[in-house]
């Protein structure tokens, strides 16, 4: 028996041996795996765009929720105060506008009635003149008396004197019109200006009602029935359920063969018994150290070199056997195979092709 045993053990070893070998040769060694691995969500933090107090919270904690669906309601008795000024505003430069254009239909009707007064006036001042040479010729002839033709060149100056009354009349009344005009321009300005007012007005009112921007289930609820809260104020967080992802930190050293759209396997720690199945989307432009609060500086003095990770972000099916019980937060277990990747040095990989190498100049002969 214990020949048999000495004979067979090291059989066994060298079996078990060969086929780990095997195995580390054909698919471990392929195999890159990280626990500093996390569901995430995009999550949403609800915040008010006006300040002033809570007066009713429609909400409550983990409660599902759909878009559009209100979460908060605001006092509104200032702001509708505030846009029925704005109305009133609005309402008085319509009015003002309008009694304007009146003026300025008005103001265009004494034009033309200026224009038709200097049009009889140099026909006046035209058949004067024509009297006038008359009355000279005959005069000359004494076929006139003097004071006929003094009377003829009264008039005719008297004509002269009309048409330009009635030229300056006429460039009053049109300087008037510029006048008026520039008015209006003015007014219709200003109430551009208040009906923008009005528009914040309707804006601040319309926000004092608080809605979901997406579906998702409520979370971390801040915002409580007489609170005041100011733009900025965090009142609840939003989690989309169940659109989540893993974010997996994988060593530099560990992404050489790794590559978008390659399988990753996820074993969430609350649920062992349990195999996901997703696909590496993306790679972080940088290192997590890069995004810290305080970057690594290496440039200062002493140096200690660290293996640096780089998140991965990993997209999991919407449809998989526990998508309705992920959380973010939890914590993964992630294991890529990289196998029918090249190498690096060959230009695959996340960081892209790999520059041509400048081709060498020939030795000089000798």
């Amino acid at each position: 028996m214990h020949k048999v045993l000495w004979l067979v053990l090291p059989a066994m070893l060298v079996g078990i041996g060969a086929y780990g070998g095997w195995q580390w040769w054909t698919l471990w060694r392929f195999v890159e795996a990280t626990d500093d691995a996390y569901i995430q969500s995009d999550i949403t933090v609800i915040s008010p765009k006006i300040e002033g107090y809570i007066k009713e919270v429609r909400v409550q904690d983990n409660e599902e929720v759909k878009a559009g669906q209100v979460l908060f309601v605001i006092d509104d008795r200032d702001f509708a105060a505030k846009l029925a000024q704005a109305e009133g505003a609005v309402a008085s430069g319509e009015a003002t506008v309008g009694t304007i254009a009146t003026r300025l239909r008005w103001q265009q009707a004494m034009i033309d009635q200026a224009a038709a007064g200097q049009q009889s006036a140099e026909i006046d001042a035209e058949r004067t003149q024509l009297d006038l040479k008359r009355y000279a010729a005959l005069t000359a002839s004494d076929y006139a008396s003097r004071q006929r033709y003094e009377t003829a060149e009264a008039e005719a100056r008297k004509a002269e004197a009309a048409l330009l009354k009635a030229r300056a009349g006429l460039a009053a009344e049109q300087g008037q019109l510029a006048v008026m005009q520039s008015q209006k321009r003015e007014e219709e300005a200003r109430l551009q200006q208040v009906r923008a007012v009005s528009r914040l007005a309707a804006n601040d009112l319309d926000n004092t009602v608080i809605r979901a921007p997406l579906a998702g289930v409520a979370g971390n609820r801040a915002g409580q029935t007489g609170q005041y809260v100011k733009p900025g104020t965090q009142l609840l967080a939003l989690v989309p359920l169940p659109r989540v992802h893993v974010t997996a930190n994988f060593k530099e050293t560990q992404l050489t063969r790794m590559r978008p759209g390659q399988i990753a396997e996820v074993s969430v720690d609350a649920y062992p018994n349990e195999k996901l199945q997703g696909r590496i989307e993306s790679f972080a432009p940088a290192s997590g150290a890069q995004f810290s609060l305080l970057p690594p500086d290496n440039a200062t003095g002493n140096f200690t070199k660290i293996v640096q990770r780089v998140p991965v972000r990993i997209s999991l099916p919407a449809d998989g056997p526990l998508a309705r019980h992920l959380r973010p937060g939890l914590s993964v277990t992630v294991s890529i195979d990289t196998r029918g990747e090249s190498d690096v040095a060959t230009g695959d990989g996340i960081f892209g092709a790999a520059q041509a190498r400048p081709a060498q100049p020939p030795a000089p002969s000798r």
